[in-house]
């Protein structure tokens, strides 16, 4: 999604983003053949396939942005050091309307209009991230 938005504003070579989960049950699996329908009815094609996220990821990005405050949690015990933290971030911090709840909802147990959800919740976050990201501005609170 952060890629697809920035190449939207023709930022698309500013930018590397990567996509990895903490758990190894998806490893070399493609994106939720729903996510993937909601996606491409929307215009946008998910490709890839899961890998594990892994400490050295710290090194490599400048970001870190889990979905959810479990994956938050799982990612800031792998941080080698303060500085690798800070660089952890929840994805809905980025969405204004979030009110208290940071996680993303796992659209996984139920229907198509879940992952209808989870992606207009993603697509929000993600474009607010894009414009705090240009504007410097990522400051919490």
């Amino acid at each position: 999604m952060f890629r697809h938005l920035a190449e939207q504003e023709g930022l698309g070579q500013k930018y590397e983003v990567d996509s990895a989960g903490t758990a190894a049950y998806h490893i070399g699996d493609s994106p939720d053949a729903r996510m993937r329908k909601v996606a491409a009815d929307r215009g946008l094609v998910y490709s890839g396939s899961g890998r594990q996220f892994h400490a050295r990821d710290f090194e490599e990005f400048d970001l870190i942005i889990p979905m959810d405050t479990s994956n938050f949690a799982d990612v800031v015990r792998m941080a080698p050091d303060e500085a690798a933290k800070s660089k952890v971030r929840l994805m809905r911090e980025f969405d204004q309307e979030a009110g208290g709840d940071l996680s993303v909802p796992d659209p996984y147990y139920g229907g198509l209009d879940g992952f209808e959800d989870v992606y207009d919740l993603i697509e929000r976050s993600t474009r607010e991230l894009l414009h705090r990201l240009e504007e410097k501005s990522l400051d919490r609170g």
